[in-house]
């Protein structure tokens, strides 16, 4: 079988199984099983596969099937303009969440410590100090594994930062200029009706924002205020319905400046706001 053969194999039965990018995701994972990128593909798509490869991008082709997420599959996602390393115990990063770093890079100025708490890949921090180089940055999560595959992939960009296992703030000490958060915020009763590669493959402790989905926020809100320096700003990711209830909750607790702001779909999805200056 040849490259060309075996890669529109891969798209039929992609497509077969109701996968709505069949022609990428096919063409994705022959480039992860084989190595070969477009130009080498077309010098030698007519080429024979080897035995081993076949069997590899077939059995990958079925996991897809099956609707296991590519990144899953591939083990990289692209965020920011940056390849990040992941499994299936953190979220796979989504375009919208770019909104939050670029929101954060605005208000970030050099020698700022940033704490980026549920941190997953470390994709969020770990862009902003990509972007922000002469700045700190700590990433929190519960998940021992999550905090495992954040550290590699701050490895593998060559940016340093600190990794911490805490439940929120329970191990945090430290007072920051930038708290930045992309909790899990889904209600739980509306997870079952999730698209199954997120409801079925994705972590449920990334996922699920207890009862109203507001429950993360605000033990934020309210834990993160005496880790916040005066004048520190916290920032969010939210859903496209939380704006008000997010915003309210952080005017109660005493945040100023606060901020809804929309993704490119006119979406609500960032909520911002600062810590008063002491002398505000």
């Amino acid at each position: 079988m040849t490259y060309r053969q075996l890669l529109a194999r891969g798209k039929a039965c992609l497509e077969q199984a109701g996968i709505t990018d069949a022609a990428v995701d096919s063409w994705e994972l022959l480039e992860h099983v084989s190595g070969l990128d477009r130009n080498a593909y077309y010098m030698h798509m007519e080429d024979g596969v080897a035995e081993d490869q076949c069997s590899a991008y077939d059995r990958c082709i079925e996991k897809r099937a099956s609707h296991i997420p590519l990144q899953q599959l591939t083990g990289k996602a692209y965020f920011m303009g940056l390849t990040f390393s992941v499994n299936e115990h953190v979220l796979i990063p989504r375009f919208d969440t770019e909104n939050l770093v670029e929101q954060v890079i605005r208000v970030t100025k050099p020698g700022m410590h940033i704490l980026d708490m549920c941190t997953g890949s470390g994709c969020i921090l770990l862009s902003v100090l990509h972007e922000c180089p002469e700045t700190t940055g700590t990433g929190v999560d519960i998940s021992k594994e999550a905090l495992q595959i954040a550290q590699r992939n701050a490895e593998n960009l060559g940016i340093s930062a600190e990794f911490v296992k805490s439940d929120l703030f329970h191990n945090i000490t430290e007072e920051y200029d930038i708290i930045i958060s992309n909790p899990p915020y889904i209600p739980t009763a509306i997870i079952h009706g999730l698209d199954e590669e997120v409801k079925d493959h994705e972590p449920m402790l990334a996922l699920d924002g207890r009862e109203d989905g507001l429950h993360f926020y605000r033990r934020i809100i309210k834990e993160g205020w005496e880790h916040l320096h005066h004048g520190g700003w916290l920032c969010f990711e939210i859903g496209y319905d939380q704006g008000q209830a997010v915003s309210s909750l952080m005017e109660e607790a005493g945040y100023i400046n606060i901020q809804v702001k929309k993704d490119l779909a006119g979406l609500d999805r960032i909520v911002i706001g600062g810590k008063p200056c002491l002398t505000d």
